[in-house]
């Protein structure tokens, strides 16, 4: 077994991890290399204050981010363990990743790692092609991989319930002149590393729309046209609302993306009902499920997502430190 992962090792998984997605694509995430580990720690300096005051956003984020490093060095032949928040008195470092026994890739880890750069968040309209029961059951199993749960949102009662759900969450965000100037800072009308282009905004939204859509700077539409009729939608929720269980959210969250993106779908997120607590326990009680809705996702069938933008590997990292070993640290509940 290895002692330690190298810097070139840190290089090649981090250009994976950072693909993952983040609210309004602020990437808040920084990685280290810290006595042969590698870390995840969330930037404070990229949290939204206004959109995700309680860092949640930027903590699914990380576990995103992390669920990428995991996969990266999988296949790299590289395993590693994970530890949650290795230490108790740095609360930002979010998880440690030392080698396990080598070993090679499995075949899902190869089908999942070749979706990383496939994966886009699509804002656009879905296509009416109903997403096949085979495809469900697979994005449920990713979720369960990962510790969490998935719900699938179907018929129309159902479907209707959870948009007036979501539009009333909507409507209590955008009262917020805050928030408001907040989701206009990280629109990128010029070349960015960060934030979302405008040609990546999806259409604007209409009143007719049944699901709320946030204004990225997209075109408009025809007056009267309907965004999209019969939408599938996918609540990915865990067991509680800890640090610990929104790091296990976001890596459950990129598995499900990619899973969805190897079998050919498009999705988008509507974190509004997740934002808004009112919402977000409506939401909980009518899903009748125990634990904690964490996203809400859009499936489907559609045209090829816009690729939002990364920053450079060097701005997320950190140079090695020379510290006291992790080994034997308590692990926080």
């Amino acid at each position: 077994m290895d002692t330690g992962y190298t810097v070139a090792q840190l290089r090649a998984a981090a250009a994976d991890a950072v693909r993952a997605p983040s609210l309004h694509n602020t990437q808040p995430w920084r990685l280290r290399l810290r006595d042969g580990g590698i870390e995840l720690s969330v930037d404070r300096t990229r949290r939204l204050p206004a959109t995700d005051p309680s860092g949640w956003g930027a903590r699914i984020a990380c576990g995103a981010a992390l669920f990428n490093l995991r996969l990266s060095l999988a296949v790299a032949g590289t395993p590693a363990t994970v530890r949650l928040r290795p230490y108790p008195t740095e609360p930002d470092v979010l998880a440690r990743l030392v080698p396990d026994a080598p070993r090679p890739p499995t075949p899902t880890e190869r089908s999942l790692y070749a979706a990383v750069p496939r994966r886009f968040s699509n804002r656009a309209p879905f296509w009416p092609d109903p997403v096949p029961a085979e495809a469900r059951w697979r994005l449920g199993e990713a979720a369960r991989a990962e510790q969490c749960w998935l719900e699938l949102v179907i018929g129309t009662t159902a479907v209707n319930a959870f948009a007036e759900i979501a539009r009333s969450a909507h409507r209590v965000l955008e009262r917020d002149p805050g928030y408001r100037q907040e989701r206009a800072e990280w629109i990128r009308r010029e070349p960015s590393p960060d934030g979302v282009p405008a040609a990546a905004g999806g259409p604007q939204s209409e009143p007719q729309d049944l699901l709320p859509m946030r204004g990225f700077g997209g075109r408009n539409r025809a007056p009267g046209r309907d965004f999209e009729p019969e939408p599938l939608v996918a609540v990915l929720g865990s067991a509680g609302n800890t640090t610990t269980d929104q790091i296990l959210a976001g890596q459950a969250l990129q598995r499900v993306l990619l899973t969805a993106t190897d079998a050919g779908l498009s999705v988008s997120m509507l974190s509004q009902p997740i934002e808004v607590p009112g919402a977000r326990e409506a939401l909980r009680l009518s899903l009748g499920r125990f634990g904690t809705p964490q996203m809400v996702m859009r499936i489907g069938y559609g045209q090829p997502g816009v690729a939002t933008p990364r920053r450079d590997i060097d701005d997320v990292l950190d140079l090695p430190v020379s510290v006291a070993p992790a080994a034997g640290l308590p692990t926080p509940s």
